[in-house]
């Protein structure tokens, strides 16, 4: 089946999810710069949280890319993510609202460690669509990110019992690993799209 339907409610729930995040902040009471003091940790949260969902934006575009079709299990699979994903406003409005304590912390990377399985799952599934020797399994190549990230994940959640802002360091660093897209999978589809000789199709 066509892989339409799926990019489109993808793309429609994480600007949602964006959406909720910027209504959650509050004005800051006061017009001096000091006002905005107490509501450092709540704009700190929402840039990571913000990041981390361009982040599964831009690779799932390019994953998708990538494919020709979908199927039922595929489907599920995306919904999987994107339930996940949808947690994130709300662990984000917790973090921020506790100042970062140890339970918060924990719960904000259990919701990015299911966000970043459900991914794999949806990337096996579309492989298994695709093929070993698809486009996709090809860009993918050995996935180090992909198996480094739910490690990473959770010496985050057993750090955040010794100190909150140890675990938002880790988080940030899966942020700025996966903040650049891997250039395979581009310079793949650009091969894919000239076609022998580099003449385009």
């Amino acid at each position: 089946m066509s892989k339409v339907r799926l990019e489109t409610i993808s793309d429609a729930v994480i600007a949602i999810l964006i959406t909720i995040m910027v209504l959650q902040l509050h004005t800051p009471d006061g017009s001096s710069w000091r006002a905005l003091h107490d509501d450092i940790p709540v704009l700190l949260a929402y840039v990571l949280s913000f990041v981390n969902l361009g982040i599964y934006w831009n690779n799932h575009h390019h994953m998708l890319a990538a494919v020709n079709r979908v199927d039922g299990t595929a489907l599920w699979a995306n919904l999987h993510l994107l339930f996940w994903l949808s947690l994130i406003p709300f662990t984000t409005a917790w973090l921020s609202a506790q100042h970062v304590a140890s339970a918060t912390t924990a719960a904000y990377g259990i919701v990015l460690l299911a966000a970043g399985v459900a991914y794999s799952v949806l990337q096996a599934a579309l492989l298994r669509v695709e093929g070993r020797r698809s486009l996709l399994a090809t860009a993918i190549g050995r996935d180090f990110k992909g198996k480094a990230s739910p490690l990473l994940y959770c010496l985050g959640i057993g750090l955040s019992f010794v100190s909150g802002w140890l675990a938002l360091a880790v988080y940030v660093g899966v942020a700025l690993m996966w903040f650049v897209p891997d250039p395979r999978l581009e310079r793949r589809l650009a091969a894919e799209r000239q076609g022998p000789g580099g003449q385009p199709r």
